[in-house]
């Protein structure tokens, strides 16, 4: 049996509701799997992250990709050949370093990614129409902290991102 943790409103803070921080995370995992595609582009998790770090970063060098992945040297090989091998990343020679190389996303992978986008943008709109307007204006004020919540802590605020 999973225990229920609240959140406990601080001195400034008395007025505020508690958060039931267990039903949050059930209901962002429950929406984050609704909204996963990307399984019909044969694509991991941990792919499709990268994917999208190498297109939104522009060509970067592996060992840069893996830092900001997070992930080994060994697995962030397997992982760029087989997004190499389903054509949605190019390898090129570092002019800077011969021994490096970096990834440059191709049009399918940036295809792909919108395609990915695209399909769960339509899901989450569709989803929307079910709710009361009132619930709707409810997310709606709460995107700002649902979007403070997705950054890392100490990260720039200064926008979202996909």
């Amino acid at each position: 049996m999973e225990s229920v943790v609240t959140t406990t409103p601080g001195k400034a803070d008395e007025d505020a509701p508690a958060v039931d921080v267990t039903r949050l995370r059930v209901a962002l995992a429950r929406l984050a799997r609704r909204l996963r595609k990307h399984e019909l582009a044969g694509l991991t998790p941990t792919q499709l992250a990268a994917l999208a770090t190498v297109e939104r970063s522009g060509p970067m060098r592996l060992g840069d990709l893996a830092a900001a992945e997070g992930i080994a040297p060994s697995t962030l090989t397997r992982l760029v050949t087989a997004l190499e091998e389903s054509g949605y990343v190019r390898r090129h020679a570092d002019p800077r370093d011969a021994r490096a190389s970096t990834l440059v996303i191709t049009p399918r992978g940036h295809d792909t990614l919108e395609r990915l986008r695209t399909e769960s943008t339509l899901v989450l709109a569709a989803s929307l129409q079910l709710l009361s307007a009132e619930q709707r204006s409810a997310l709606a004020d709460a995107l700002p902290v649902l979007e403070l919540l997705a950054e890392p802590p100490g990260a720039d605020q200064g926008g979202a991102r996909t």
